[in-house]
């Protein structure tokens, strides 16, 4: 179909005027948002439509109160009506009733619509006959009005009982789905390998059906928990814009349980745009690098940056759930990407392993060399574990093997740390172009 002319001869006329916004964004596909708005009442038991709210709207979520704080307005009923308007639903609404279509060669055919399917739609003239008409041949199709219960945009209808009479601010809020945010950071490796610089950003998600004009915009870092309900069933498109602010800025503090970010300025998020601002000033941190080996895991060494989220370290700071990219530049100053992993949210003062990928030089073997039943519930077992490095430097491997049931270690050719019940660690100096050897004994009761 080349066109769709939708003749509408019923108009919603609402007055509602906009003022301020402001979002607050969570890592849980969740929106809180808080407006200001002019409204006008009318004394008594009336009705207004509140337009411009998102499709993905919870609205048993919504509050309204007037900014004085008066009792002046009281909301009797809401309704929310998000049954929009579109090609689709307008035929399915004029089912049984008259409609025009032009075809592309200027061919007019009037007539009640009986089917509207994907590829035709069939109708039948005042003679009784009916016609069928390819969608692609339609050039225009003209309905006489809107039908009852479509509307252009989600709504929200309340019933309302007013001692006033005139234009007011008032405060409304209410949370929607379709947002999100995540940290993306990127951290550069420097030539020696032992600083990390490390910047982030808040990448910011909205797909919830509406674009928050100059919005103050808030984020949250924190897992909270939410009470689970049914959805509405509506989708929105997959599609997304990249936005990049120009200027770093967000405010960071504790909030109850979590971290809450301000961003100083105001900022405008469209519907289905991810913008990225910046959340924090680049900070440069020391890192050591970690070679890795599970033995019941296969061949591969795992290679880890581990540092420590701490002030002296030169960070210190609160640093939300995201993925981390790696790079290191290369001579020619061309940024090589080593790897990516993902944090969970992490609190100054801890602790952070990134996973940057496997070694290429560096290989491990494990195997079982004896299996003897002591009793029916006591079993020996000796292992070796092999590591092969291949590098032109020494190295370290740390060394984690599994390890089930009441265990001891009968013998061992290196000294070696209990982690836990299940774990025993070792860390094993490999020299250049050279390998190392564990033997490890041990007794396994599982009485």
């Amino acid at each position: 179909m080349k066109y769709l002319l939708i003749i509408l001869f019923s108009i919603i006329a609402i007055s509602v005027a906009g003022n301020e916004i402001s979002v607050t964004v969570y890592n849980s596909d969740l929106g809180v948002i808080s407006e200001k708005r002019n409204l006008n009442f009318t004394e008594g038991v009336d009705t207004l439509a509140y337009t411009n709210v998102p499709s993905r709207i919870d609205p048993a979520s919504v509050r309204f109160e007037l900014s004085n704080s008066s009792q002046d307005v009281t909301i009797l009923e809401q309704n929310y009506l998000f049954d929009l308007v579109s090609p689709e639903q307008m035929y399915k609404k004029y089912i049984d009733k008259e409609i025009e279509i032009l075809n592309e060669k200027g061919e007019l055919y009037t007539g009640i619509l009986l089917v509207a399917s994907r590829d035709a739609i069939t109708l039948e003239d005042k003679t009784g006959e009916i016609k069928i008409v390819m969608l692609s041949k339609i050039s225009n199709v003209t309905f006489p009005s809107l039908p009852d219960g479509l509307i252009t945009k989600p709504t929200l209808f309340w019933l309302y009982n007013s001692n006033i009479a005139g234009e007011k601010e008032c405060q409304v809020s209410y949370q929607t789905r379709g947002m999100n945010w995540e940290a993306e950071y990127v951290g550069i490796l420097d030539a020696k390998e032992k600083n990390l610089g490390l910047s982030g950003w808040a990448s910011i998600s909205n797909k919830s059906g509406k674009r928050y004009e100059n919005a103050s915009l808030k984020l949250i870092a924190g897992d909270i928990n939410r009470a689970t309900q049914r959805g509405n069933g509506m989708r929105l498109e997959k599609m997304s814009t990249m936005s990049a602010a120009p200027m770093a800025g967000f405010k960071e503090k504790a909030f109850f349980e979590y971290h809450l970010y301000t961003l100083p300025r105001k900022a405008t998020l469209a519907d289905k745009e991810i913008k990225q601002i910046s959340l924090f000033d680049p900070a440069s941190t020391i890192v050591s690098k970690e070679y890795l080996y599970f033995p019941d895991k296969g061949n591969n060494i795992s290679v880890n940056l581990n540092f420590k989220n701490s002030k002296v370290n030169g960070l210190g700071m609160p640093l939300p759930s995201g993925r981390v990219r790696l790079f290191k530049a290369d001579d020619d100053g061309s940024m090589i990407l080593l790897g990516e992993d993902r944090i969970s949210h992490t609190p100054k003062d801890e602790e952070l392993k990134l996973k940057v990928g496997n070694a290429f030089d560096v290989k491990g073997e494990y195997k079982t060399i004896s299996h003897n039943r002591i009793s029916q519930s006591v079993i020996e077992e000796k292992y070796e574990i092999e590591l092969r490095n291949h590098k032109d430097e020494n190295i370290t491997v740390r060394v984690e093997k599994k390890l089930y049931n009441d265990w001891e270690v009968l013998e061992s050719n290196f000294e070696y740390e209990k982690e836990d019940a299940s774990t025993i660690v070792f860390q094993i100096p490999v020299a250049k172009n050279g390998e190392s050897k564990i033997t490890l004994k041990v007794r396994l009761n599982n009485r």
